[in-house]
């Protein structure tokens, strides 16, 4: 039996910017952290003994003879890219629900690769998994979106990511010494808005008006490095709510479906009530909303958001793991020789 635990992501500043349409040719750059809620991935090979090759447990329930009746995207194109033929048994659980706007789907595809490659007894890199996550989701399931997710849930912490030519990207850790950190943290508020969505078919209608959209896209990317600044520097640390209403409103206009009446009314009722910035995290639509305020203005706004689920999370810096380890030897010695998975001398654990 092999678990992976992999992270859901929020991200502050720099969304539309890590799409490959866009950062191929202009350059990209995120603010992403993630967070102390996971998605748990667990597999193993199947005893030969059912009727069914393979049994999949997510949101439904699958049991098929053949791989290629996989219906879950994701687990069919993971299997085949990683070439497993064997029969598997793969359980997930998550935290949160999925299409909410904290990576949900990356973190999943992210996971399911990490858990395969410990079932196969290989230690991928953390580069490794964000690459082939990315992969998977854009070139194989053909799913739109940009590639921010995959990097910050392979990696883990508060990361600067920037974006460049063919997939390149590289994780800058924002630094802060634990004070600031804390304090930091101690502004933010996570709510529940109820709604869910497909991020692709909003990001669709993204990308169709990415062309129109130029300038509000490089603003988005250049208040990457402010917000930066902001939290690396001394000075108040107010001004990123301000910041990040400010992106808030950029945002919007990047399409009309990235909000809605019911999110403004919700954001509205938020500022009023000593919200300073805040935003629909994710594609848009609906799902999770994160505010920034002062820490003595946040009873006022727990009480003027009453009706909304607010959930508490904290920072967390690991990224994707493998939190048990258990390869099944007895498959090893009775499955035929050209079907035993190949030994490997490194130990797993969490990724380098």
């Amino acid at each position: 039996m092999i678990i992976s635990r992999t992270p859901f992501r929020i991200s502050f500043f720099g969304g539309g910017t890590d799409y490959q349409n866009w950062y191929r040719e202009h350059g990209g750059a995120v603010l992403v952290t993630t967070i102390d809620k996971y998605c748990y991935i667990s597999s193993r090979f199947l005893p030969p003994f059912f009727e069914h090759k393979t049994r999949i447990a997510w949101s439904q329930i699958e049991h098929v003879k053949s791989h290629d009746e996989i219906k879950h995207p994701a687990v069919n194109a993971a299997l085949k890219y990683l070439q497993i033929e064997e029969g598997l048994e793969i359980h997930h659980d998550g935290d949160i629900p999925a299409r909410t706007g904290l990576g949900s789907s990356s973190s999943f595809t992210v996971g399911l690769l990490h858990s395969l490659y410990a079932l196969k007894r290989k230690m991928p890199t953390k580069s490794q998994l964000a690459l082939e996550a990315i992969h998977i989701e854009r070139n194989i399931v053909k799913e739109i979106g940009g590639i921010q997710d995959q990097v910050a849930t392979a990696f883990g912490g508060f990361n600067r990511i920037s974006f460049s030519g063919n997939n390149d990207f590289h994780v800058q850790p924002v630094i802060m010494d634990r004070d600031r950190l804390t304090e930091f943290r101690a502004h933010l508020m996570l709510y529940f808005t109820g709604f869910s969505r497909f991020s692709s078919d909003i990001a669709e209608k993204q990308v169709e008006g990415m062309s129109r959209k130029r300038n509000e896209l490089f603003k988005m990317r250049a208040m990457v490095d402010e917000a930066v600044s902001i939290l690396t520097g001394g000075g108040d640390l107010c001004e990123f709510g301000k910041l990040l209403d400010e992106s808030w409103k950029v945002k919007k206009m990047l399409s009309g479906k990235i909000s809605n009446p019911s999110v403004d009314e919700i954001y509205r009722a938020a500022v009023d009530a000593g919200v300073l910035g805040g935003k629909l995290l994710g594609a848009g639509g609906g799902g999770f909303m994160l505010f920034f305020a002062r820490p003595e203005s946040h009873v006022r706004i727990r009480e003027r958001l009453k009706g909304l689920l607010r959930v508490p999370f904290d920072f967390e810096t690991m990224g994707s793991q493998i939190i048990l380890y258990q390869p099944d030897t007895l498959i090893d010695r009775e499955y035929p020789k050209e079907f035993r998975v190949q030994e490997q001398t490194e130990p797993l654990g969490a990724t380098p």
